[in-house]
């Protein structure tokens, strides 16, 4: 378990190569991802519709982002969300490959 907050959790799935989102015990959204070595490139977010608007897709990808920095990882934003959230979100920025 990555996190988990208010019924929303979020977990590393690497059997799956996603972050997976839940809101009570049910998925909610996925953030995808392949990894060469040290570089993790962060390739497509999606949160299904009935859980759109609750800030979901910035939870998995904060999710992946720190868990790529707790490895000591590079990321490769492929995502057009993704690198959308790391423009937002400058503290992200040094681990752009």
């Amino acid at each position: 378990m990555t996190g988990a907050h208010d019924g929303v959790s979020v977990a590393d799935v690497p059997e799956r190569s996603r972050f997976e989102v839940s809101v009570d015990g049910q998925l909610a959204g996925f953030c995808e991802y392949t990894r060469d070595d040290a570089i993790v490139s962060l390739t497509h977010t999606e949160v299904f519709g009935d859980y759109a608007g609750r800030g979901l897709a910035g939870m998995l990808v904060a999710a992946a982002l720190d868990e790529a920095r707790r490895n000591g990882w590079l990321v490769r934003p492929v995502c057009p969300y993704v690198a959308a959230y790391i423009k937002r979100h400058a503290e992200y920025a040094d681990l752009v490959a």
